[in-house]
């Protein structure tokens, strides 16, 4: 990631000295090898005989106090369990679960069901003061044909328009009101012992449940044929409860905002995986 180019490498460099000061003060015992994704440390760890794992982010990271309020309102219903957490140094003290199985090493015809209902049970009555599926709606609806003629027209106007239908049905059409987590794909559905599949990293939204279908889809979609877009996509709107068109709108709307936003980012693989998508619901 770009922020540890410069500026980042310092609390890399901080790195030993704070895991050293952290399990002092919270009593740990380095457990096991660490792990890391692009912006966190993930240490195995043990107190009083017990395996938790100890999350390290650098304390500017702005989503560091989402992460922990997402956590501490699910409070382990699907979610990996919070136990403590200092916002000032960064850290996370979690539940261990299985770093090793994630949805992603299960054929698709297995993880497609599980990630739905992990889904549905993580839609319950939803806080205040979180982003909703609305905004992000009204947002596309606003931007997408300038972003279109911005990126020099990167799919046919036949699909465009596709895409300015599905958002604006979607927003003129009653949706729901449920917690939503705003981040969910298969890597980050780990295998534990206290629920057989719980979530990590969960951004906490407000809206329609299918918000984050189309990342289901697309992280996986180089597995999948035509056809099984099309079946999973319907194994998911069955198991987690959904209605059928309005998923199907998500996944076009969410399909062009990635698209675009990967577009404007230099990616070269996402963005061709959203356009298969707009191709095969929008044919």
């Amino acid at each position: 990631m770009p922020r540890w180019w410069h500026d980042g490498t310092a609390w890399l460099d901080q790195l030993p000295e704070l895991i050293t000061e952290t399990c002092r003060r919270l009593r740990l015992t380095v457990d096991g090898p660490a792990r890391h994704g692009s912006n966190a440390l993930v240490l195995p760890v043990r107190r009083d005989g017990l395996p938790y794992v100890l999350r390290l982010n650098p304390p500017d990271d702005h989503d560091l106090p989402a992460q922990v309020a997402a956590l501490e309102f699910w409070a382990g219903r699907g979610t990996v369990l919070l136990h403590e957490a200092d916002p000032a140094v960064g850290a996370m003290l979690l539940e261990r679960l299985d770093g090793d199985r994630s949805l992603s090493s299960l054929p698709l015809a297995e993880a497609v069901p599980i990630i739905a209902r992990v889904m549905r049970r993580l839609a319950v009555d939803p806080p205040e003061g979180v982003p909703t599926t609305d905004s992000w709606l009204r947002s596309g609806a606003e931007r997408f044909g300038r972003e279109w003629e911005e990126l020099d027209r990167p799919f046919p106007a036949r699909l465009l328009d596709g895409v300015l239908e599905a958002t604006g049905r979607l927003i003129t059409e009653p949706g729901e009101d449920r917690a939503v987590n705003g981040d969910l794909h298969h890597d980050q559905v780990l295998a534990g012992e206290r629920e057989p599949w719980l979530v990590v990293d969960p951004v906490l939204i407000r809206g329609d449940i299918e918000y984050d279908l189309a990342r289901i889809l697309w992280s996986r979609l180089d597995e999948m044929a035509d056809q099984d877009v099309h079946d999973h996509l319907r194994t998911v709107v069955e198991v987690a409860g959904l209605r059928a068109e309005r998923a199907r709108c998500w996944v076009i709307f969410r399909a062009a905002d990635y698209l675009f936003w990967g577009l404007r980012h230099g990616l070269t693989e996402d963005p061709p995986r959203c356009r298969r998508l707009l191709d095969l619901l929008l044919t």
